[in-house]
Protein backbone atom coordinates (compact mmCIF):
# COMPACT_ATOMS: atom_id res chain seq x y z
CA UNK A 1 0.00 0.00 0.00
CA UNK A 2 1.39 3.28 -0.95
CA UNK A 3 0.66 5.88 1.74
CA UNK A 4 1.00 9.95 1.44
CA UNK A 5 2.93 11.10 4.64
CA UNK A 6 1.79 15.03 6.00
CA UNK A 7 4.50 17.35 7.67
CA UNK A 8 7.32 15.64 7.06
CA UNK A 9 10.41 15.47 4.22
CA UNK A 10 9.50 11.76 2.87
CA UNK A 11 7.09 11.70 -0.12
CA UNK A 12 5.63 8.64 0.14
CA UNK A 13 6.02 5.14 2.45
CA UNK A 14 5.27 2.10 1.14
CA UNK A 15 4.14 -0.46 3.61
CA UNK A 16 3.19 -4.67 3.20
CA UNK A 17 1.34 -5.79 6.25
CA UNK A 18 0.15 -9.44 5.96
CA UNK A 19 -1.63 -11.40 9.00
CA UNK A 20 -1.04 -7.96 11.26
CA UNK A 21 2.97 -8.62 10.61
CA UNK A 22 4.79 -5.92 9.05
CA UNK A 23 6.39 -7.64 5.69
CA UNK A 24 8.17 -4.59 4.11
CA UNK A 25 8.46 -0.87 4.62
CA UNK A 26 10.23 1.67 1.91
CA UNK A 27 10.08 5.72 2.15
CA UNK A 28 10.49 7.72 -0.35
CA UNK A 29 12.35 10.85 0.10
CA UNK A 30 13.60 11.80 3.98
CA UNK A 31 16.81 11.60 5.65
CA UNK A 32 17.76 8.00 3.92
CA UNK A 33 19.80 6.60 7.11
CA UNK A 34 17.08 7.15 9.52
CA UNK A 35 14.14 6.17 7.36
CA UNK A 36 16.36 2.78 6.12
CA UNK A 37 16.74 2.35 9.95
CA UNK A 38 13.22 2.75 10.98
CA UNK A 39 12.04 0.52 7.74
CA UNK A 40 14.11 -2.46 9.25
CA UNK A 41 13.38 -1.93 12.83
CA UNK A 42 9.28 -2.37 11.98
CA UNK A 43 10.15 -5.72 9.23
CA UNK A 44 8.88 -8.86 11.00
CA UNK A 45 7.31 -6.72 14.33
CA UNK A 46 3.48 -6.83 14.80
CA UNK A 47 2.03 -4.07 13.24
CA UNK A 48 -0.14 -2.82 16.41
CA UNK A 49 3.43 -2.89 18.58
CA UNK A 50 5.13 -0.25 15.70
CA UNK A 51 1.94 2.12 15.76
CA UNK A 52 2.27 1.78 19.78
CA UNK A 53 6.09 2.51 19.56
CA UNK A 54 6.23 4.98 17.10
CA UNK A 55 2.72 7.05 16.82
CA UNK A 56 4.07 9.91 19.06
CA UNK A 57 7.38 10.81 17.57
CA UNK A 58 8.19 14.33 17.22
CA UNK A 59 10.70 15.83 14.72
CA UNK A 60 12.13 18.93 15.86
CA UNK A 61 8.29 20.48 16.81
CA UNK A 62 6.15 19.62 13.82
CA UNK A 63 3.54 17.29 16.08
CA UNK A 64 5.11 14.64 13.60
CA UNK A 65 8.01 12.58 11.94
CA UNK A 66 8.42 10.18 9.71
CA UNK A 67 8.16 7.56 12.12
CA UNK A 68 4.60 8.56 13.30
CA UNK A 69 3.54 9.24 9.67
CA UNK A 70 4.87 5.28 9.42
CA UNK A 71 2.46 4.50 12.07
CA UNK A 72 -0.35 6.01 10.10
CA UNK A 73 0.71 3.94 7.54
CA UNK A 74 0.64 1.06 8.96
CA UNK A 75 -3.36 1.75 10.22
CA UNK A 76 -4.44 2.45 7.42
CA UNK A 77 -3.29 -0.81 5.82
CA UNK A 78 -4.44 -2.58 8.64
CA UNK A 79 -8.26 -1.42 8.14
CA UNK A 80 -7.96 -2.35 4.56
Amino acid sequence: MAYKPHGVCSRQINVDVEDGIVKSVQFIGGCNGNTQGVAKLAVGRPAQEVIDLLKDTDCNGKGTSCPAQLAKALEEAMNK
